[in-house]
């Protein structure tokens, strides 16, 4: 069983979208997946709360519990766990990554923002863990050119040391949509630029955090 811990210390940032997405696209990928929700503003509880049908299962925590819920998840066979994490207080931040195999750290093109994984970058190394920064809430090109925000963004974050991944998540109102519906966007617009993202991304993520167990799924499927 592997752990992802999806990270921000800015609100508003996308993380909890993040966290509900990947972890229903892994749902729907045939994984056993626990969505652990340490974030006292259960907004990811909310959002699962709202979906009909079978889904990931939700475990609404505090990051105390981290260690005993990954034992019992362990136990029940679950093949991963997703931990959406609070802002703050740091100290729980820190519990979370501590108890991950990887780390995603979500960042909107905005200085504030940058600063602040740039922090988080800092701690994911300290504790010895794999970490990748995902770009959320882009404007979108314009004629194919991508706008100034996301280039200068991209170039800022090189300097935390820590790998961009090279699909990032647009500003768009499906997201919000479908998390309040309890639903990833590769459901409620398959087919969509929204959906290509989090199929992307997932498809990036996925071996990561899997490594060899995603070729022994996807064996099984075919």
């Amino acid at each position: 069983m592997k752990t992802l811990a999806v990270i921000s210390r800015k609100g508003g940032s996308g993380k909890t979208t993040l966290s509900v997405n990947l972890a229903i696209t892994a749902h729907l990928a045939g994984l056993k997946v626990m969505l652990a929700d340490i974030d006292p503003q259960r907004s990811a509880s909310d959002s699962v709360r709202a979906r009909t049908g079978d889904g990931p299962f939700l475990a609404e925590i505090n990051a105390g519990k981290l260690f005993s819920t990954k034992a019992q998840a362990q136990q029940a066979d679950f093949d991963a766990v997703i931990i959406d994490t609070p802002a703050a207080p740091e100290a729980e931040v820190l519990q979370a990554i501590n108890s991950a195999d990887l780390c995603v750290l979500v960042c909107r093109p905005t200085f504030l923002d940058i600063a602040s994984v740039a922090r988080s970058a800092e701690s994911v190394r300290r504790l010895g863990k794999k970490g990748i920064i995902v770009l959320s809430q882009a404007p979108s090109r314009r004629n194919g050119v991508e706008p100034p925000a996301v280039l200068k963004a991209a170039e800022a974050l090189r300097f935390t040391g820590m790998p961009l991944a090279p699909i990032g998540l647009r500003a768009r109102t499906v997201f919000q949509q479908s998390v309040a519906h309890g639903r990833s966007v590769c459901e409620w617009e398959p087919g969509s630029a929204a959906a290509e993202e989090i199929n992307r991304l997932w498809d990036l993520i996925a071996p990561m955090l899997l490594g060899d167990h995603v070729k022994t799924l996807a064996a099984n499927q075919a």
